[in-house]
């Protein structure tokens, strides 16, 4: 039996992004990132969540922007020379920005991902109500795929 083939204009490829972080890496379709800005002072969240690192003005906006590491229970490391922010589409009109910030430690690398590549690689499992849906293998590659939905309802439910 022949595997089914993709409707004409469709394609099971997915352009992604892999964010590197300090101990791991997260991947993200790359339409789910806006820009990829440097990290310059953040205007601080009074009254915030640790893991929220604060506010950076861009395109005219207050963008939250958070520490996926801090959040996620890895270990995060002060924002340096390499530190960069990937602001976020907000899938959701919750969030007054309409975006959001992940600090990331250095430029995303844009990747292909087709399932032929991908596979589940859950060492440990993580909880339910956290930050990171699974973890994948893609070739030498161990990401993390995050829970947008769950970061935006976090920063919403932080008042942000």
């Amino acid at each position: 039996m022949s595997q089914p083939q993709p409707a004409a204009g469709h394609t099971d490829e997915l352009y992604s992004l892999l964010m590197p972080l300090h101990e791991a890496r997260l991947i993200l379709p790359r339409v789910c990132v806006a820009e990829v800005v440097r990290h310059t002072g953040l205007e601080p969240a009074a009254g915030a969540p640790d893991w929220v690192r604060g506010h950076l003005p861009w395109n005219g906006r207050r963008v939250p922007v958070l520490s996926f590491e801090a959040l996620a229970g890895l270990a995060a490391v002060p924002p340096g020379g390499r530190t960069r922010v990937a602001i976020i589409h907000a899938a959701s009109p919750a969030l007054a920005a309409g975006c959001f910030g992940i600090l990331t430690e250095g430029f995303p690398q844009l990747v292909r991902v087709n399932r032929d590549v991908i596979h589940l690689h859950d060492p440990h499992p993580w909880p339910a109500d956290g930050p990171v849906i699974c973890q994948i293998r893609m070739i030498n590659e161990y990401p993390l795929i995050p829970d947008l939905d769950r970061l935006e309802g976090l920063l919403q439910e932080a008042g942000l």
